[in-house]
């Protein structure tokens, strides 16, 4: 190595030691979400998630010198993450790489799904050529899928009437393999925007999906839409994008898939969503809807796999609302949600609740019992022997007796004067569960009360798990509700955690723990 090259050497190291301490100074960079290891980054899209050779694989969308680019990291435990090389870099037929997914084909190679970017673009592939899978080579095919006009193709209709065929060449979902053959979706964002808003032409507006079929991966075949959306569940203004369709399991420990399909994906106004439906001769029926966020789009871009026990598990990008001046200074933003395992429940509903493997990051355990709240009183949570639960890196479970009416709930990251705090609430008597940020930061972030509907069956407790780090509130509901919202408080002392309640309410337990930070930095 030349003095020049040590210099230089020298010159990198000393500049990564001055980042990494600035990172561990931020009060807002979260602890144990995945963050993008350095730099400011927008979309973040998580992709490509695969259970492989007993490593959790995830990959990412960011950002480098202009171009979207696929990041790389794997895990054992779903809670420290190995970073790799790049997955996929531009080049070749593309000019970016955008949203996808992957699946394993019939010879047992881990195939990537991607919306390349570039003239033309469209539908590419990559296979894996390492069990690592650091290496992948994109087909020399691609794009596979061409787009006519970006994110979209027109044809000629094949029925002979001289009419135009338009489908989405975008955000193609993973493959899946269905009576030996592959199939693949893609979303209808392109479509709504240019036929169904701009070209005011109805039968373009909603959500939907299109589905093509392929017998060698290579030569595509369109063959129709794929679901019908209904204005009782969504608006003609949203759209289908980031698609997922999977059987849902039947139990949070996986094992069998469930007859009940699962449609997960965004609209780009209004954030991650869901079908429940059949899935039948090559189409799908929804007989339910649901949402993941509600008030905005902040949860957004999701992306599931299904490991070796038969979990399905997801994440989504969770927006920074930090002003982007804000994250220039502080030189970090793209950040992923905590993993969530997802199944059906007894009621043919969907249950949802973070993995148990979160545990490992639990010390410093505390406990409450029998507690009581009067109506209209709050009180600092302590521990049982009088020691004050508080903190900004925190798993709390608290369980509340049964109550037909009245709200009740927790407020966390709160100043001793509630200058700053951040509400989470229990309506029993609307039946839904809220997350106010109206008052979580004298700074920047969203002010917004997000509420989603949660009717718990007479007699059942309510159990919250609420996890926060630094900037990340989720809170889960009974496994049958989750909420995730961004706040940045700026008091350093917006540390406390209080109970309070507008009925006389009981709490027989509460657990906390600090929760040790997984990030490098």
């Amino acid at each position: 190595m030349t003095d020049l090259a040590a210099l230089e050497l020298e010159r990198r190291i000393h500049d990564a030691r001055l980042l990494r301490e600035h990172y561990l100074r931020d009060p807002h960079r979260p602890g144990y979400h995945f963050v993008v290891p350095e730099g400011v980054h927008g979309p973040v899209d998580p992709n490509g998630t695969l259970f492989w050779k007993g490593r959790y694989h995830l990959f990412y969308i960011y950002q480098h010198e202009g171009k979207h680019c696929w990041g790389h990291v794997s895990s054992i435990d779903l809670v420290h993450w190995r970073h790799h090389v790049p997955g996929l870099l531009p080049g070749g037929a593309d000019d970016g790489i955008f949203s996808g997914g992957v699946f394993v084909d019939h010879n047992g190679v881990p195939t990537i799904t991607y919306w390349g970017l570039g003239k033309p673009g469209g539908v590419c592939l990559a296979t894996a050529t390492d069990d690592h899978l650091d290496h992948w080579t994109k087909h020399p095919a691609n794009p596979v899928i061409r787009e006519t006009a970006p994110g979209l193709t027109v044809t000629p209709s094949a029925d002979g009437t001289g009419n135009e065929l338009v489908y989405g060449a975008a955000d193609p979902s993973a493959i899946w393999s269905h009576n030996g053959r592959y199939y693949m979706l893609t979303g209808n964002l392109l479509v709504l925007w240019e036929y169904g808003e701009k070209r005011k032409q109805p039968e373009h507006l909603g959500d939907t999906l299109y589905l093509f079929v392929s017998d060698d991966l290579e030569h595509w075949t369109y063959l129709h839409r794929f679901y019908t959306s209904s204005r009782q569940w969504t608006r003609e203004f949203e759209d289908c994008m980031c698609p997922d369709f999977f059987p849902l399991p039947t139990s949070p420990d996986g094992g069998t898939p469930s007859e009940t399909y699962m449609n997960l994906f965004i609209s780009h106004r209004l954030g991650c969503q869901y079908y429940l439906g059949r899935y039948a001769n090559d189409r799908f029926e929804p007989q339910q809807h649901g949402r993941m966020t509600w008030v905005d789009n902040e949860y957004f871009a999701p992306e599931s796999l299904l490991d070796a026990a038969g979990r399905r598990i997801m994440w989504t990008w969770v927006f920074d609302r930090r002003e982007h001046a804000t994250k220039l200074t502080s030189g970090w933003s793209g950040e992923l949600s905590l993993p969530r395992v997802l199944w059906l429940g007894n009621d043919n509903t969907l249950r949802m609740a973070p993995p148990p493997e979160l545990a490992a990051l639990r010390y410093n355990p505390r406990r409450a019992e029998n507690l009581h709240i009067h109506a209209n009183d709050e009180r600092p949570l302590c521990d049982g022997q009088g020691n004050a639960i508080q903190g900004d890196s925190l798993e709390l479970a608290v369980t509340f007796a049964p109550a037909s009416a009245g709200t009740f709930g927790l407020k966390v990251c709160c100043s001793p004067d509630g200058q700053e705090q951040t509400v989470i609430s229990y309506d029993a008597t609307n039946h839904t569960l809220n997350v106010d940020t109206r008052h979580a930061s004298l700074g920047e972030g969203t002010k917004v009360v997000e509420s989603a509907p949660l009717k718990l069956p007479a007699g059942e407790s309510l159990s919250l798990r609420v996890f926060l780090d630094k900037s990340f509130v989720e809170v889960f509901a009974n496994t049958r509700q989750a909420i995730c919202r961004r706040i940045y408080p700026t008091r350093r002392d917006s540390l406390e955690v209080r109970l309070f309640s507008d009925v006389d309410i009981s709490i027989p337990r509460v657990d906390a723990w600090e929760m040790m930070p997984s990030n490098p930095y």
